[in-house]
């Protein structure tokens, strides 16, 4: 009861919303879509801005680097929880981005905003053709075999002394200037973080998790389960290659230190503390974890500690990760309506 003695009952904020639909936006009322906006309005100003709040050049590098791991870690989570593909092999799509970036670059005079799409398309197309063979397989199995590929490749650089070697590819050109690059790096994760969201609630979409779910009745509907598969790889490995681009253009150089396996564990590991299935979380979990990594840098090898114990508790009480527990705290907001 208030002062006016009118009759209150609490309602949940998106009761209207779910009665429709999530997508229907032209029907809401200004105050049902300020709740759906606000998350993503959020996370698109906060990283716009951390560049700008965030003092000196050390830390808003930080930050696109931490880019260029949630570009990796929704690599990982598409393939992983839409598609039913366990890919170990981040470090594999940015090396090959990489090295193609610094080759078009240094051979070929072709500036970073020419080389980062090229070296995304050309390695898109490289890694899908090199993974097809393994697409049959699932589970476990393809982990596993997608882990060889970084290692093989590094492997056979270093023996036969290609491409520079363990000197790598010096020289590369970077970007205009340090603003160019930290937006362009954020731009293109927001831009693949909301094109991913929207590819899998889609009819493809729906394919992919049909295909993670039950295969055999995908196939039995007369589609090819392959050619999504390739599809699906070809569209995670553009997202690792364009991390791997865009990295080498931030360092200036190239080597075999882009096959380095913390490019396939650390998304892994920001995946499980975002949140696995939600797209966002990965993000989420880099804007932690990376940070977090720079901190304990002078520890040397005792970050590995602190990983384990943060991951440990993550698994232990927050297995679901961030982002799940967020979204249902924040749908379970109420508010008084009149009876």
């Amino acid at each position: 009861m208030t002062n006016n003695t009118q009759k209150l009952r609490q309602e949940r904020i998106d009761r209207g919303i779910k009665v429709r639909s999530d997508s229907l936006y032209a029907l809401m009322s200004w105050r049902e879509l300020a709740y759906l906006i606000m998350p993503r309005a959020l996370l698109i100003i906060g990283l716009l801005l951390l560049p700008v709040v965030l003092p000196g050049l050390y830390w808003p590098r930080v930050i696109t680097i931490t880019c260029i791991y949630a570009l990796l870690a929704l690599s990982f989570d598409f393939l992983a929880h839409y598609v039913g593909l366990v890919c170990l092999g981040g470090a594999f799509f940015v090396g090959i981005g990489g090295y193609i970036a610094a080759i078009l670059n240094t051979s070929f005079g072709l500036s970073p905003l020419v080389t980062v799409p090229l070296a995304t398309l050309i390695g898109a197309c490289v890694c899908t053709l090199l993974l097809f063979p393994c697409l049959p397989l699932r589970g476990v199995y393809f982990a596993i075999v997608s882990l060889m590929y970084p290692l093989f490749a590094a492997r056979v650089i270093e023996a036969f002394d290609l491409f520079g070697g363990t000197d790598g590819i010096m020289g590369i050109d970077g970007f205009s200037n340090r603003w160019a690059e930290q937006y362009f790096v954020i731009g293109v994760t927001l831009v693949f973080l909301f094109f991913i969201r929207r590819l899998v609630n889609t009819d493809i979409g729906l394919v992919f998790r049909g295909i993670k779910d039950n295969d055999q009745a995908i196939r039995a509907s007369g589609m090819n389960i392959t050619w999504f598969k390739t599809i699906a790889v070809f569209i995670a490995s553009a997202l690792g290659c364009l991390g791997g681009a865009c990295l080498v253009h931030i360092y200036m150089w190239s080597g075999i230190s882009q096959f380095a396996l913390d490019f396939s564990i650390l998304p892994i590991a920001a995946t499980v503390i975002g949140g696995s299935a939600t797209l966002v979380g990965p993000v989420l979990g880099c804007l932690i974890l990376v940070p977090v990594s720079e901190l304990l840098r002078d520890f040397g090898t005792l970050r590995i500690v602190f990983y384990s114990l943060l991951l440990l508790a993550f698994i232990a009480f927050r297995s679901e990760g961030l982002m799940v527990y967020g979204q249902r705290k924040y749908h379970q907001f109420q508010r008084w309506t009149k009876i």
